[in-house]
């Protein structure tokens, strides 16, 4: 895929910092550094930073704000190379770290769109990106946001 790779934490929000000056947003990072602090490694038990190999989980949240009528977007980048992307309410997990910049270019660039169908009845949030991937998720009607219905098709 036609991607940089983003061996860590710190180089994602990087790329994602260089995404908001692209598309003029602002961006607010929130980081959680240890394995007592993040938030799949509940078990590691108070005061634990480190995991087992002596390393220290890195894992941030990082919301966009929003500019010109674009979506509401967050990521939250896990130490484990993967994300949580939520646009506009709608989750997308386990988004591989290194195609986050790609999927969030599709939703500022105008690429993402909301697909409808008529029988039966349904709405997904599609999000396709360079080299044929393409995220699609389940999105309830009543949860359709001005920005949302500006991408119907």
């Amino acid at each position: 895929m036609n991607h940089p790779h983003l061996p860590t934490t710190e180089s994602a929000v990087t790329a994602l910092r260089e995404l908001a000056r692209e598309y003029n947003v602002e961006i607010d990072v929130d980081h959680d550094i240890g394995a007592d602090a993040t938030s799949r490694r509940s078990a590691a038990g108070v005061g634990v930073a480190a995991d087992p190999d002596g390393s220290l989980p890195h894992e941030a949240y990082v919301e966009f704000g929003v500019a010109d009528g674009g979506p509401r977007l967050a990521v939250r980048l896990f130490p484990e190379d993967d994300a949580l992307i939520t646009v506009e309410g709608v989750e997308f997990h386990d988004v591989p770290r290194d195609e986050v910049p790609a999927f969030l270019r599709a939703c500022f660039g105008g690429l993402a769109h909301v697909r409808q169908r008529r029988f039966p009845p349904s709405c997904r949030l599609v999000v396709p990106l360079p080299g044929d991937r393409t995220y699609k998720e389940y999105l309830p009607v009543a949860q359709m946001t001005p920005w949302l219905s500006r991408r119907l098709r």
